[in-house]
């Protein structure tokens, strides 16, 4: 079992990530309300007390702050960093609106609340292409290697040379696809098309629930099939695949995310499967540990997660903003600032009541509530 890393190590790449992926994402706001010359008052890197920083010849303060968890663009006539409006600036004369993002046009502001979660994925999908240029894009076959004795698998029938074609409908292009479809499932009976000897068959497959436990001791509990995989393939690629394969993982990845939080708004899955900073910390303090390659991989799927978790319809989220400006396109007209700010309130609320639960979670998953115990005990 791999030695996991130390405290300090697991802190610095955990830090490290936080603050590239925050430039990333700040600046997709950044860059596109360039893009429509909007007043910009600072670009920050963490939250709470400035530490240092520098003001540019635009005017904009850039700061790095002693919170590093976070970042902000703040426009011009924002009332904090999570964008809310100063009422005050509604007053303002005609002549002194102009480059405010308040009084930009709606599809305007649109664009620059998405750009950050949208770069995010651009992001994700440069560092999956360079990938696939540098290494090769990693592929099996849809093929049953062997069928795993006293397996679900092994009970439904299949057989070795079995080729699978879709996965409760989903198609399937590769054994990945396979592994991503069962293993974010929560145990229910699986219906594959397959196809054996050429004739197409339809088997109906009630997969295992099973513990595994990675290098680093971290233990998983998730569907299995019991069918092996045959020998990995390394495909090279020109620039063109490599950037549509990256696009399709990308695609597949922001899937797996959503039919994972579906599954646990359904109950379907616990909440403490949900990863929190800790848990986050500790798998990037891991992956650093394996080598910069890693690092980068995690970052690449960290982005993603972040990029999606950010277009939630959730007020303080940009997600949020553009459920009130959809909700003002509609209207014609903005909510009434009071019910942006009872949203805005209600949706802060929110995010720290999850994220208090899942730092509880992520303590009792790295073994802080034990290792208490034991003490008191």
């Amino acid at each position: 079992m791999q030695q996991q890393p130390g405290l300090l190590f697991t802190l610095a790449s955990f830090v490290a990530m936080i603050a590239v992926l925050v430039v990333v994402h700040e600046g997709g706001h950044y860059l596109a309300g360039r893009l429509f010359n909007t007043r910009i008052e600072a670009f920050g890197v963490g939250f709470g007390r400035e530490l240092f920083g520098w003001t540019d010849k635009r005017c904009v303060r850039w700061r790095v702050n002693a919170i590093p968890l976070g970042g902000y663009v703040k426009f011009v006539g924002d009332m904090n960093e999570v964008s809310q409006i100063d009422p005050a600036i509604m007053a303002l004369p005609e002549r002194e609106r102009r480059g405010l993002f308040a009084f930009l046009p709606l599809w305007q502001r649109a664009i620059i609340v998405a750009a950050g979660p949208l770069i995010n994925f651009v992001f994700a999908i440069l560092i999956l292409a360079g990938f696939n240029l540098a290494l090769g894009h990693p592929s099996s076959p849809p093929v049953v290697d062997k069928v795993v004795e006293g397996s679900a698998a092994a009970a439904a029938g299949l057989q070795p040379g079995d080729r699978i074609l879709s996965v409760n409908g989903t198609s399937i292009a590769r054994f990945e696809d396979i592994v991503t479809e069962v293993v974010t499932g929560v145990g229910k009976p699986v219906t594959l098309d397959i196809v054996r000897a050429g004739v197409p068959r339809e088997v109906t497959v009630v997969p295992k629930m099973v513990e595994t436990v990675d290098r680093f001791g971290n233990v998983t509990r998730h569907p299995q099939l019991g069918i092996v995989r045959p020998a990995e393939v390394i495909e090279d690629v020109g620039v063109a695949d490599a950037f549509r394969l990256a696009v399709v993982d990308t695609g597949s990845i922001i899937a797996t995310i959503g039919r994972t939080l579906r599954q646990v708004i359904l109950g379907e899955r616990s909440l403490a499967e949900m990863g929190g900073p800790v848990k986050t910390a500790q798998i990037a303090g891991q992956q650093a540990s394996l080598g910069l390659v890693s690092a980068i991989a995690f970052m690449a799927f960290f982005s993603i997660n972040l990029g999606f978790i950010n277009l939630l319809p959730i007020p303080t989220l940009d997600g949020g903003h553009l459920l009130l400006y959809g909700i003002e396109a509609v209207r014609r007209q903005p909510l009434a600032e009071k019910v942006q700010q009872w949203a805005f309130m209600s949706g802060f609320a929110a995010l720290m009541s999850l994220m208090a639960v899942l730092t509880w979670h992520d303590f009792g998953s790295v073994g802080l509530w034990a290792r208490l115990s034991g003490l008191l005990g």
